[in-house]
């Protein structure tokens, strides 16, 4: 486990996947945080209704893995306004924002941690946005400037709204394979940023997101090796992933799973990149977590489990999850705890260890 304060970590220049687009200052604080917005006297965010209400892992599950839950949960009630359902990437300068696929995949891990009521009030709170009006969002559900609309916004909203109204216990997702159905118009996904911000074109998890049919996605980023985050490349990319959780595809499962194994194989001790070759040296929690949710999903125990593991070590000594950690110590290198990586924590362990 590393110290509260990575004061030792390098500044690099990176592009975060949910942050700014350079490293924050250091030090990065590592403790639990304390409510962001005022905290909840009683019923919903309230810290007794929540450790009342929130369903527990089923009894396979080790003790890392239910503190790691635990933790995950508080994390993710701690960022969120009870009053609004605003739920901020992390507590630092430029991560206090609302961004769709964060707070989407937060009210889907509320949802399947049993805490419905905060699910559907994030849900309210994302179903008000303007989408197509920025990538970001302040608290207030103004849209923040500097970012184009990212081509995933829509799809994480839906995928939240669905999840809050599945009972599996399980899953909060539906089993519809959402490449099957009739789309309404042209999907809004191309020439669009993704998940990382940083590159603007015809990108996979935006594909994904859209629910473009598992043909057409085959189509245009699959190779001999695995799905890659744009046409013409060979970097294979963790947002695969996605279609056999969050928007699943039946037509890509194969595909998804020849990806992931190949990530898996190449993961550190402390996860892996979100796209081979991304920012060398670094790795993310919350690629890491979402693969592993795919992984137990595709009835691949085993890489999953290594995974998993690997997460546990990318933790704080509080239990927290760093957006971002040195692929070699584990040091933080970017916002800590990021709300996004605990959202695909609860996820993955919730899939791993059903009740």
């Amino acid at each position: 486990m590393r110290s509260i304060v990575a004061v030792g970590a390098a500044v690099l220049v990176a592009a975060s996947v949910s942050g700014a687009s350079e490293q924050p200052p250091l030090p990065i604080e590592t403790a639990l945080p304390a409510p962001h917005f005022e905290a909840a006297r009683s019923g919903p965010f309230s810290p007794p209704s929540v450790r009342r209400r929130a369903r527990s892992l089923g009894p396979g599950a080790p003790r890392w893995a239910r503190r790691l839950y635990r933790r995950s949960i508080q994390v993710l009630v701690a960022l969120t306004d009870p009053q609004s359902g605003a739920m901020i990437a992390g507590e630092r300068d430029r991560w206090d924002f609302v961004w769709p696929r964060d707070a989407g995949a937060g009210a889907m891990a509320l949802a399947a941690a049993g805490l419905r009521p905060e699910a559907h009030r994030v849900n309210t709170f994302l179903a008000g946005l303007d989408l197509d009006d920025a990538a970001r969002f302040y608290p207030d559900g103004s849209g923040v400037p500097g970012r184009t609309a990212a081509g995933d916004g829509e799809g994480w909203v839906e995928a939240a709204s669905r999840g809050v109204t599945v009972s599996s216990a399980s899953t909060v997702l539906t089993k519809v394979d959402r490449s099957d159905r009739e789309q309404d118009g042209p999907p809004d996904w191309e020439d669009r940023p993704d998940y990382g911000e940083n590159v603007t074109g015809d990108l996979l998890g935006n594909a994904i997101a859209s629910g473009v049919p598992a043909s057409e996605i085959e189509s245009r980023f699959l190779t001999p090796r695995g799905l890659v985050r744009e046409q013409g490349s060979d970097e294979l990319d963790s947002a695969s992933a996605w279609a056999v959780t969050a928007f699943p595809s039946r037509g890509l499962r194969g595909a998804v799973k020849t990806t992931l194994l190949h990530l898996a194989e190449e993961s550190t001790p402390y996860g892996i990149p979100p796209i081979e070759g991304w920012t060398p040296g670094q790795v993310w929690t919350a690629p890491t977590a979402w693969s592993a949710w795919a992984l137990v999903e595709l009835g691949e125990t085993g890489a999953a489990d290594r995974l998993l593991a690997e997460l546990h070590r990318a933790e704080t000594a509080h239990g927290t999850l760093p957006e971002r950690v040195d692929a070699e110590t584990g040091v933080p290198t970017s916002t800590t705890p990021l709300a996004w990586s605990h959202a695909f924590a609860v996820l993955a362990l919730r899939a791993r260890y059903p009740d």
